[in-house]
């Protein structure tokens, strides 16, 4: 049976996914060494990191706080009485021979993350979200004969987000782990960098027959770091795991891994279960108790999320759904459209502003929003006299724009001095108009014969020869009267 062959509709997938999110902390977990990406190799250790006997661990505050952000965020409750604990399994690239993690008492447990997918928004319910250190690097490319073991990442706080088996397509993980990443950045808890392995995804997946409520046996991808090839990882696996059923065979629970060459799975080992990590309490580090003060401080603290803003703005300034969506992306970009409506009321054009020409700017020029912070009331300005028809927008995003970005000046000084203001002299502009219409006689007599599409050409051609400063509502009504005699 092919692939193409087989009957999908016929059975459901259920997925859970564990999304390991690396803290922006600037030490790691259990000791003061440094979490910089991209140093020269075992160059961020220490006797901790390595695992010497003799040595004590101590919590990272900052990692703990960044956890209770990210559970705050999702709804979670914030479970007050904490340990850590050791999962016993061996790591070539963990030296401890352990890994310090949580098991009995996650720091945040349940909560939810809405998606948004072709089918509508879904909650996806969350299990728990918990702390724990991040393994080192095993390289495998550098050598013929060797693996080469890079301890840098050894110790890296880690969240590890885990949701419960309630997904159903590879649609649905690729819409939750997008949310994901955009949610930690937002936040300021990790930068959500796959290709740096800060953001990284195993996926759960089982399949059943339609109606059916007993969980498959379930199969995990380990290590998806993109979100192209966590779709595409489970879109593989659930044909994989109907064909086996379809044609008599047995589904095996095991770990697999992605080829993101011919985008397939294949077995790494069989799948262990929890019992196999001999989870005790760590002996050398002190349980942590939160209060309720202590938590309430930092929700205070938690900007305002996304969902949150796009619903005032769609409800205060009339945006479009798209609109909302595209201004809550990022949150700089979230800030600098805040910024504009307290001195502009022109809510629409301003995301026109923001989603069109600043966008275009700041990516040609690969600045950041940063760089637009003393400009902001230029900008604004700038939009007011569009809006006023002082000018034409093409001439105020194309030419004014950049100028008033990297040298901070009035854009209504620099329109004076370089003569680009918008004409709105209706004889100055029958002026242009008559210019046109002379260059064009054949377009004129085409125009009359009943080809009325060309009215954009010749609005055009007034604005090349005014050099922008026509107005175009003007020229258009001009020409349509002359075109007309």
């Amino acid at each position: 049976m092919t692939l193409s062959a087989i009957p999908t509709s016929k059975y459901e997938a259920v997925i859970g996914l564990e999304i390991h999110a690396q803290l922006a902390t600037k030490s790691k977990l259990f000791c003061g060494d440094a979490t910089n990406f991209g140093a020269a190799p075992n160059t961020q250790i220490s006797p901790i990191t390595m695992g010497h006997p003799g040595t004590l661990p101590k919590t990272n505050e900052k990692a703990i706080e960044y956890a209770i952000i990210m559970g705050l965020a999702c709804g979670s409750t914030i479970e007050k009485n904490n340990y850590f604990a050791r999962k016993n399994y061996f790591y070539p690239d963990l030296p401890k021979g352990y890994q310090i993690s949580q098991h009995t008492t996650p720091i945040c447990v349940g909560g939810m993350v809405n998606i948004k997918t072709s089918k509508g928004e879904k909650g996806i319910q969350l299990n728990r979200i918990h702390l724990e250190e991040d393994a080192g690097k095993s390289i495998h490319d550098l050598s013929a004969t060797s693996t080469m073991i890079d301890l840098n990442r050894a110790g890296t706080p880690l969240i590890e987000l885990v949701t419960e088996p309630c997904l159903h397509s590879a649609e649905e993980a690729f819409a939750f782990v997008t949310e994901i990443r955009k949610l930690v950045r937002w936040l300021g808890v990790c930068d959500g960098n796959m290709e740096e392995g800060s953001l990284r995804c195993d996926a759960n997946i089982s399949i059943r027959l339609q109606g059916e409520k007993k969980l498959g046996t379930r199969v995990e991808i380990k290590n998806l770091n993109s979100i192209r090839n966590i779709k595409k990882a489970i879109e593989y696996e659930i044909e994989r795991l109907i064909e086996i059923t379809e044609t008599g065979g047995t589904i095996v629970q095991q770990t697999r891994s992605f080829d993101a060459n011919n985008d397939t799975t294949f077995s790494i080992r069989d799948k262990e279960d929890a019992n196999d990590y001999r989870y005790f309490p760590d002996p050398d580090l002190a349980p942590f108790h939160l209060t309720n003060e202590s938590i309430e401080a930092i929700r205070k603290k938690l900007p305002a999320l996304p969902n949150e803003l796009q619903k005032q703005w769609m409800s205060t300034f009339h945006l479009s759904e798209y609109d909302v969506e595209q201004l809550s992306e990022h949150k700089e970009e979230a800030a600098f459209f805040i910024q504009l409506t307290k001195l502009c009321t022109h809510y629409k054009s301003i995301a026109n502003w923001i989603l069109g020409p600043i966008r275009s700017y700041l990516n040609d020029s690969n600045t950041s929003y940063e760089k637009l912070d003393k400009v902001v009331p230029y900008i604004a300005v700038l939009i007011e006299m569009v809006e006023a028809n002082q000018l034409n927008f093409s001439v105020a995003s194309n030419k004014i724009l950049k100028e008033i970005i990297e040298q901070p000046q009035s854009p209504l000084t620099y329109a004076e001095e370089h003569n680009l203001l918008q004409s709105n002299s209706a004889d100055e502009i029958e002026q242009w108009v008559n210019q046109v219409l002379v260059k064009h006689p054949e377009k004129v007599a085409e125009y009359k014969k009943g080809k009325k599409g060309l009215i954009g050409l010749f609005v055009g051609e007034v604005k090349k020869i005014s050099q922008g400063k026509a107005d175009p509502k003007l020229s258009t009504q001009l020409l349509e009267k002359k075109l007309t005699e």
